[in-house]
């Protein structure tokens, strides 16, 4: 799928399973360029970390070692490209800003930041990612690509 493509496609994605929604992260992964950081908004609960699970099996990664990091805040897995997984849900706005989240994002790496409406400047090359609770195992996904998809 060329990058063309995904844009038209990865607009309110009905899933139905966690699975689905792994898939469908996936698919994002596999058109991310490194650099990239992807921004995830949703409520608790909505799916976040396993989007994050199927973009690091879409990274060539373990997705089995993915969990979410609350109280470590950002956990990272290496590869071929490394994944940095921040989850930003315990901390306030300005304690976000302190991470250096965006010396993160490099030549091999790609960032993802669960509740990211935390953020006060988010990154410049970035791709919004929005879940919502549908209810049971029905989620909408909404990906809005940036620069980089």
């Amino acid at each position: 799928m060329s990058k063309a493509e995904a844009r038209a496609v990865w607009n309110d994605i009905v899933t139905r399973s966690e699975a689905q929604t792994a898939a469908v992260a996936r698919q994002l992964a596999s058109a991310l360029e490194p650099g990239t950081t992807v921004l995830l908004l949703g409520e608790l609960g909505a799916g976040k970390t396993a989007f994050v699970r199927g973009l690091a099996e879409g990274l060539g990664l373990d997705s089995d070692q993915v969990s979410s990091p609350t109280f470590t805040l950002i956990q990272e897995y290496r590869g071929r490209t490394t994944l940095h997984h921040a989850d930003l849900y315990r901390i306030t706005s300005d304690e976000a800003e302190d991470l250096g989240l965006q010396e993160l994002a490099g030549p091999h790496s790609i960032v993802a930041i669960e509740w990211a409406e935390k953020l006060l400047r988010p990154p410049g090359k970035a791709v919004m990612v929005k879940i919502e609770d549908l209810g049971g195992d029905t989620r909408r996904i909404t990906i809005q690509p940036g620069s980089s998809a």
